[in-house]
């Protein structure tokens, strides 16, 4: 719920523990990426983080087993309650599942009382698992009711200090002590005059005010027919969008159907909180809906969500690209060599980053796997190749991107021309798709690299038609690598394509084809026509000359570095004056 709120644009935080390991260190990291506030999460030094095994065996059937037993979060006591952080909020949500200990009760109901003081709204999810109230044996984690009057009787207990109840069928029978939906509700009004929302599954929800005679009697909204692949977080996510809408003061009309989609996305795809939508995703499915019942099949909605929810960037990168295999090859160099050389460019490229953002490296993992572990290191954004060198058309080197750390970026160097003929351009298209699908796959970035000019005219719109061709197939990277363009209106061509096809693009980065610095310096004022160009990524023009004098032992280390920085360094200057960006300090080797 709090990853779900803050993706539709809530401010939220969350009170719990997470043990004193990896993965909750995870936990922490993840709720830091999501914009969770962190200050009411604690860390247990004694206490494993909870955990829930699930698996998907059937439409709407997703057997779990909890690993909750003396876990971190279920030691959360009084005393790790912060009346100034609850005080801070508009709303608290308590949940069900953390009535069932003592411990937990107490806080939650301090809690409460702490949000009632201060004048704010509490909302309760009733959460009945009777695994975790011990009706079941560990087996049972799926099993959502077992009659319990003493599961009864403590939850009753809280209903009228609610201002919002939400509950499946099964959970308001549980709330209310009733053997039917209806008296269970009937039960519920009579002792608190909250919202009261009942949820029911494929069919939606309905939202009850004031006195409730039948069913049917309260607001309904919108339902969307889906596929119930995985209902582990559906839940959740229903909440999330309930409380999204309820605290915007919305109609409850809306927040219901807010709250019906959010629940549509979740037990559509087969994660849980990774899988929830942001408000722009969420948006785009209300005004446009999917022609899809599988929502993760949507490639509209995919994109979004991916563009939506991966990791921050910088907005410009300057990057030196190094990740040339079979140049080096054909310089004779032994392979030892050609890997301390990569180690000596990541030098240079720290020695102008300085630890700043915005810098990165293209490196290889043939030579350069010790370069890209030392890049990483000094915190520069690091792009791989994919291609095998110099292949056309294109080929592809063996992949595994799961293997790959999640902030490398894949990049595929293709060298396409709209006017190729049909057989080499399919063929080609083909292996960017299966580039692109795998990245997003995997959950990596992609950078294509496109070079139209050396397999025929580049013209105004050559780049930009070969562009629009690719964003037809579907094919629509993080980033787009160009040669440099001869026209400001061959750069408002591309830039109307890109913006017309993906929005979400990071922007596109110029290639150097060995060019001299003065003419790269020349490109790079044309390119500031345009807001889609965010920096550079060259690699002969910076390193070609230290390369082969240091390979023939014509250089010392030092001398190499220097001489590469010194490149890089005016490159990065001449990037800046030409975007009108404030010069950064120290850009210049040796300044």
């Amino acid at each position: 719920m709090a990853i779900g709120t803050a993706r539709l644009g809530l401010k939220s935080g969350l009170i719990t523990r997470v043990g004193d390991e990896q993965m909750g260190r995870y936990v922490l990291e993840q709720m830091r990426r999501e914009g969770v506030a962190l200050e009411g999460i604690k860390t247990d030094p004694q206490r494993l983080t909870a955990l829930v095994l699930l698996a998907v065996e059937d439409e709407g059937v997703s057997p779990h087993i909890f690993y909750r037993t003396d876990c971190a979060d279920m030691a959360l006591s009084e005393e790790d309650i912060d009346e100034g952080f609850i005080a801070s909020a508009r709303a608290i949500v308590v949940t069900g599942t953390h009535f069932s200990r003592p411990n937990r009760d107490a806080d939650q109901r301090n809690a409460i009382r702490i949000a009632k003081a201060h004048g704010h709204q509490v909302a309760f999810d009733i959460d009945y698992r009777p695994t975790l109230w011990g009706l079941t044996g560990h087996a049972a984690g799926f099993e959502r009711y077992v009659k319990s009057d003493r599961v009864s009787e403590r939850l009753k207990s809280v209903l009228p200090d609610c201002d919002l109840i939400v509950g499946t069928e099964e959970e308001v029978m549980i709330a209310g002590g009733a053997d039917n939906v209806l008296a269970a509700l009937k039960a519920i009004r009579a002792v608190s005059g909250a919202t009261i929302v009942l949820k029911r599954g494929p069919m939606g929800c309905i939202v009850y005010q004031g006195e409730i005679l039948r069913l049917e009697d309260g607001i309904v909204g919108k339902g969307f027919p889906i596929e119930v692949y995985n209902v582990l977080g559906a839940g959740d996510a229903f909440m999330s969008g309930f409380l999204c809408g309820w605290l915007k003061g919305e109609p409850l009309a809306t927040a219901a159907t807010w709250a019906n989609a959010c629940g549509a996305f979740a037990v559509s795809r087969l994660l849980c909180s990774p899988e929830y939508p942001t408000w722009a995703e969420l948006s785009h499915f209300l005004e446009k809906g999917s022609a899809q019942r599988a929502l993760r099949k949507d490639a509209a909605l995919s994109h979004i969500h991916w563009a939506t929810t991966r990791r921050p960037q910088p907005p410009t990168l300057r990057a030196l690209a190094i990740d040339h295999r079979a140049q080096f090859e054909a310089m004779g160099a032994p392979r030892e060599r050609i890997e301390q050389f990569k180690l000596l460019a990541v030098d240079a490229a720290t020695r102008i980053a300085r630890g700043r953002a915005g810098f990165g490296m293209l490196l290889d993992s043939t030579y350069g796997q010790k370069a890209l572990y030392k890049a990483a290191k000094a915190g520069l954004w690091i792009g791989r190749p994919v291609e095998k060198p110099g292949s056309r058309p294109l080929d592809l080197e063996q992949f595994n991107f799961a293997e790959w750390p999640v902030t490398h970026t894949v990049k595929c160097l293709c060298f396409y021309h709209p006017d190729d003929a049909e057989e080499l351009k399919v063929r080609q298209e083909r292996e960017l798709l299966r580039v692109h699908d795998a990245a997003r796959s995997a959950g990596r970035e992609l950078l294509i690299e496109i070079i139209a000019g050396k397999h025929g005219e580049l013209a105004d719109t050559t780049v930009a038609s070969g562009l629009a061709r690719l964003y037809a197939l579907g094919i629509k990277p993080d980033w787009w690598k160009l040669e440099p363009q001869k026209s400001a209106g061959a750069w408002r061509a591309i830039d109307q394509v890109v913006g017309a096809n993906d929005p979400y693009c990071r922007g596109i980065v110029l290639l150097g084809l060995e060019a001299p610095q003065n003419e790269l310096a020349s490109a790079f004022r044309l390119a500031s026509s345009t807001k889609l160009v965010k920096g550079f990524a060259v690699g002969r023009t910076i390193f070609a000359d230290a390369a082969e004098q240091w390979l023939s032992g014509k250089m010392t280390d030092e001398d190499a570095v220097a001489g590469m920085a010194a490149k890089f360094g005016n490159l990065v200057s001449a990037w800046e004056e030409a975007a009108h960006v404030q010069p950064s300090r120290k850009t210049k080797a040796g300044n």
